[in-house]
């Protein structure tokens, strides 16, 4: 009986040995398929470059334009994730990490280039983007238009579920892509930025918007002025509902509402807000 009893525990250890070592393949496949791929752009005779990470179903390639023909069976969503002032598109891959929370989604990661900044830098010696519409040439919007075009000839892009989100000068980008490309998008989320009062009035967008209380570099005051334009623009109701850690959603009959997410932190992206952004994302695509 004792060694009936050995060899059954021998047997079940050898099966759980065996099945984590399938789970480690299954997995190890799984994270290969979401190495992400440079896309490199000529703009302006500029070479600008992004991160692509494919949808989870695709197996990655040495570049975009020779993914298999398995990625044409459905459309997907894209998210733009735009880095802030000094940022590269390495570091909010890992701090954003949009691509592992969302398989499905095809997510790209632009680079900024040398850029002077408004609050920083007014050298313009770190990576940044463009603060305002015509600045810099519109060399960002540029590439936008580029890059989009181009992830729409590589992929099966879904229309209706395009979304863009960005930290600090990334989120500053974001609001401007939207008052001058807001016919792109399904919705938007910006994160520790705020509306300039010259910025082109946008079209109504759900909107999701992350601010820290005590940032000391965007005042919150200055975001609390934007988030206050966003609601009286989406038409929504006064009061809002608890939404989540953080965040009070204000419902719009326009179906375009708008989510406060607002930590008691400062100028940091908080953990746990990517997926967030995703939740909403998820919530909304253009009719």
């Amino acid at each position: 009986m004792l060694h009936f009893k050995h060899t059954l525990l021998r047997t079940l250890l050898a099966a759980a040995l065996l099945a984590s070592l399938f789970a480690g393949c299954s997995h190890s496949a799984s994270a290969q398929e979401r190495e992400p791929v440079t896309l490199t752009l000529k703009i302006d005779d500029r070479e600008r470059s992004a991160l692509v990470y494919g949808p989870a179903s695709v197996a990655s390639t040495s570049s975009a334009g020779s993914q298999s023909s398995v990625e044409k069976i459905q459309p997907h969503p894209l998210v733009f994730v735009f880095h802030g002032h000094g940022g590269s598109a390495e570091l909010v891959a890992r701090s954003f990490d949009i691509h592992d929370l969302w398989p499905e989604a095809i997510v790209a990661y632009p680079q900024g280039i040398p850029t002077p900044g408004k609050l920083t830098d007014p050298e313009g010696k770190r990576s940044g983007w463009q603060h305002s519409l015509g600045a810099e040439g519109d060399r960002d919007l540029k590439f936008f238009d580029a890059l989009l075009a181009r992830l729409k000839s590589d992929y099966q892009i879904d229309d209706k579920r395009i979304y863009a989100t960005g930290h600090s000068n990334g989120g500053g980008f974001t609001f401007i892509l939207w008052c001058n490309r807001g016919e792109v998008f399904a919705a938007v989320a910006p994160s520790s930025a705020a509306m300039s009062p010259t910025m082109k009035k946008p079209k109504p967008l759900p909107v999701i918007e992350l601010a820290g209380e005590n940032d000391p570099l965007v005042k919150y005051e200055w975001q609390k002025l934007t988030m206050d334009f966003i609601k009286k623009l989406n038409g929504c109701e006064s009061t809002g509902q608890p939404s989540g850690e953080f965040c009070t959603e204000y419902a719009s009959p326009t179906g375009t509402p708008f989510v406060a997410y607002i930590h008691t932190g400062g100028h940091q992206f908080p953990k746990g807000a990517s997926k967030r952004f995703v939740e909403f994302f998820q919530q909304h695509k253009k009719p």
